[in-house]
């Protein structure tokens, strides 16, 4: 039951998004079309419910503009442009949904596996909202003991598979990210910690890519040359939103970033070989150059 109403959800936004403006005759119209309805019809009263809860779950508002027939519209549609949760989580249900209508399909559409996200996630949301501490054992891959840690989760992010908690470890005042495929147990405790009102987990990693934050890596204005079609890869998913082309020429672009240049962002660049080139800052250039000279001795 609960499956099939985020399924209908997630219809809704996607019927109201996609055209803008629509009454709610032209949605219940719709409704009937779908392969979600089991045979029933769409009333008002139900679809005033279903956006109450869309509200309530997704943060996204389907608002009725009054004048020339009663149009229907999502208000903070923006939202659903910027990455946001309410944008990976329509993402998310829509994908579902698609490949639910198409079940004959379900073999055909292959999707990456998160292992992280099996076990613990849904733990660190609940003590996330109660600000609860909670107590984890915890390995790093290199180390060969895990070690027990009473930590107080800030935030969850999601990088290249894998989740990851910012929190304080232990009450004190530098916070760390932990891996959530790396703890062996997580406990929650009956201890709770004051969240900083003033705190945004945006604003923590906006000059970070990935998941690295050191606070004496500053940010910094970083230019890459990026060859041929692979410049056209780059358009379309920026490495970061501070991506800027500055220079367009026939064989070759160059992208600008305002980033702090860390060990991820370093190990993302090396990724894609020789088709890209990094040409300032210096220091960053010549570390690239130090890492491509040790690759090369392994195939000598």
């Amino acid at each position: 039951m609960t499956r099939d109403l985020f399924r209908r959800y997630i219809w809704l936004v996607e019927t109201v998004y996609s055209s803008g403006r629509i009454t709610f005759e032209e949605i219940a119209n719709k409704w009937k079309r779908s392969s979600l309805n089991n045979g029933t019809s769409l009333v008002l009263r139900t679809f005033h419910n279903h956006r109450a809860a869309i509200e309530e779950l997704f943060g996204i508002r389907i608002l009725c503009n009054r004048t020339n027939g009663n149009h229907y519209y999502i208000d903070n549609e923006d939202a659903l442009k910027t990455g946001g949760m309410e944008s990976w989580l329509l993402n998310t249900f829509s994908v579902s949904n698609a490949i639910q209508e198409t079940r004959n399909l379900s073999d055909r559409v292959i999707l990456e596996d998160i292992p992280s996200g099996n076990r613990f996630l849904t733990s660190f949301v609940e003590m996330m909202k109660e600000n609860s501490k909670c107590t984890i054992e915890y390995q790093n891959f290199n180390s060969c003991q895990s070690r027990m840690l009473t930590i107080s989760p800030y935030c969850l992010k999601l990088f290249r598979r894998r989740w990851y908690v910012l929190a304080l470890e232990n009450d004190s005042e530098e916070l760390r990210i932990y891996s959530l495929d790396r703890m062996k147990s997580v406990t929650p405790s009956m201890d709770t910690f004051d969240y900083p009102l003033n705190f945004s987990p945006q604003a923590y990693f906006y000059h970070s890519f990935g998941i690295m934050h050191y606070v004496a890596a500053k940010p910094e204005y970083v230019e890459i040359k990026v060859q041929g079609v692979k410049r056209n890869y780059i358009r379309m998913l920026p490495l970061h939103h501070s991506q800027k082309e500055l220079v367009l020429e026939s064989e070759y672009s160059i992208f600008q970033y305002y980033i702090s240049p860390t060990y991820d962002f370093c190990q993302e660049l090396l990724s894609h070989g020789k088709e890209i080139e990094v040409l300032s800052p210096s220091w960053f250039r010549h570390q690239i150059a130090e890492t491509i000279s040790v690759m090369n001795d392994f195939y000598k």
